[in-house]
């Protein structure tokens, strides 16, 4: 066979009369291929062509383009890849997406995948306008990144009513690696003594939270709190109720923050249990709330050496729109008990809560105690005394008053001196302590037997005359408090936290 066909230049194996094997006719094809291919590089060498098939010798060439065994050129790929590109961009902004950013990322090739992303998105409760906000989520696979995030997240105990809202916030969300992104943050979570039950609730309420280097901001913020004296074992609820702690940096926000309460004369360890009590005041804003609202306090006549007290005792009070509230109260004041500016300040000082009543509530005490007896003149005394009379519960001011007049038959002057008598229980303080001073048989002032504890109560019962210098002053806020060690509590349990942080 091999000396046929080199012998005969145009002998192929279609045309040979002999009775071949299939295979073997393949073989004669081959070898034929090859001395064409011999031949043609002969001729090109000596200039002259050779007598081939036009169609072979054009597609070895680079001519046609619609071989099986040719592959599109790189440069018509690419043009291709523009046209659908564009049919892409015409589809979106035909639904009023605006495509300008999405330049340089890789997009789906058609506009059916391109569907199914936008309606998967919309499924999930995005607008065309949260798409907008941050059009990026669509170089997001459906299958490769939204499935397992979002599964990922529904076994953590994420709510689905709540997807929407979690990806309003934060959608970047969907390009995170479930392994390498997000789990790591959930560990860290459970690390820091949030309970598991408690991890999608935080995850809900601040998503962004997932996005953080465990090493950054976290930790940082976390040590800081321990060193003024947040207890550890209080770390876990501080951060289940605002977790946006997580996201604050120390240097910018809570140090600062610590720093002008610290200035005020809070002591740093009361700070730290306002801070376990109310974390969110970390977020008020010193520049933008906290201080101008401690400006506002002077201004209406709050000395500043009772600035702190009325932090301690409501610190909601420096992240609200304060100077609209204090102009509104004290008209109020003035109009229904002819209260001056300087006795505003004085009530604000004493109970900060009253920038929160409304007319309603204080009209209707005040004629609680006009029903009582008292005149407008011994009211005014009564509430400047105790503003916390504005506040109490009727329906137990009313018991007391009557135990007050019945049993114990005292003048009603002596309410009007220690009007905070309405606010000791009757059955837990007011009645025992009356029926042993009675069968002591002292004749003792209301503030001496009320306005002192437990404990110094029974001491006093020791005794058979009444000191005058131990009549206490008149209830008020005490900052030791709120320093209280609890139980199973060290000195040691706080560290300096004076190190410069960032």
């Amino acid at each position: 066979m091999p000396v046929l066909t080199f012998g005969h230049s145009k002998l192929s194996a279609a045309t040979l009369p002999l009775h071949l094997p299939c295979n073997c006719v393949r073989r004669v094809g081959l070898i034929t291929r090859l001395q064409y291919s011999v031949a043609d590089r002969t001729s090109l060498a000596s200039g002259s062509a050779p007598e081939l098939d036009s169609g072979r010798v054009s597609r070895r060439r680079g001519g046609s383009s619609s071989s099986l065994y040719t592959l599109p050129g790189l440069e018509e790929r690419k043009k291709d890849k523009e046209v659908m590109r564009k049919k892409v961009y015409k589809f979106l902004q035909g639904i009023g997406i605006v495509p300008d950013e999405l330049d340089g990322l890789d997009l789906p090739v058609t506009v059916d995948v391109m569907r199914e992303r936008i309606d998967f998105l919309h499924n999930l409760g995005l607008t065309v306008e949260d798409i907008n906000n941050y059009p990026l989520v669509l170089g997001c696979s459906v299958k490769k990144n939204m499935v397992p995030v979002l599964d990922y997240l529904g076994k953590l105990g994420v709510r689905k009513s709540t997807f929407t809202q979690f990806l309003q916030r934060y959608p970047q969300v969907l390009h995170a690696s479930v392994v390498v992104d997000l789990d790591p943050v959930v560990k860290y979570l459970r690390g820091m003594d949030i309970k598991p039950e408690d991890v999608p609730r935080v995850l809900e309420s601040y998503p962004e939270v997932l996005g953080f280097k465990l090493e950054g901001t976290m930790s940082t913020s976390v040590a800081y709190l321990i060193g003024i004296g947040v207890g550890r074992r209080e770390i876990g609820g501080v951060l289940t109720r605002y977790p946006e702690i997580l996201g604050m940096r120390v240097g910018r926000i809570i140090k600062p923050f610590v720093d002008f309460m610290e200035n005020l004369g809070i002591p740093r360890l009361a700070i730290a249990r306002l801070i376990e009590k109310k974390p969110y005041i970390l977020g008020f804003g010193l520049e933008e709330k906290v201080k101008p609202n401690v400006k506002a306090l002077e201004e209406f006549n709050v000395r500043r050496t009772s600035l702190a007290s009325i932090i301690a005792q409501y610190p909601d009070i420096v992240g609200t729109d304060l100077k609209q509230k204090l102009g509104n109260q004290r008209s109020l004041l003035n109009s229904v008990l002819d209260l001056d500016p300087e006795d505003f300040g004085r009530v604000v000082e004493k109970m900060p809560q009253v920038i929160s009543l409304s007319r309603g509530p204080v009209q209707k005490h005040i004629d609680f105690l006009k029903d009582c007896g008292f005149s407008m003149e011994q009211i005014r005394k009564m509430i400047l005394g105790c503003p916390q009379l504005l506040a109490l519960n009727i329906d137990i001011m009313k018991p007391s008053f009557d135990y007050f007049q019945m049993k114990m038959k005292r003048p009603s002057e002596d309410l009007v001196t220690f009007p905070a008598f309405f606010t000791y229980g009757l059955e837990s303080t007011v009645k025992p302590r009356h029926k042993m001073v009675t069968k002591k048989g002292l004749k003792c002032s209301l503030a001496w037997m009320l306005n002192c504890s437990d404990e110094k109560f029974e001491q006093r019962m020791d005794y058979d005359t009444i000191d005058m210098e131990e009549m206490e002053k008149e209830p008020s806020f005490d900052m030791n408090s709120l320093m209280q060690p609890r139980a199973g509590e060290s000195d040691s349990d706080y560290e300096d936290s004076d190190d410069d942080i960032d």
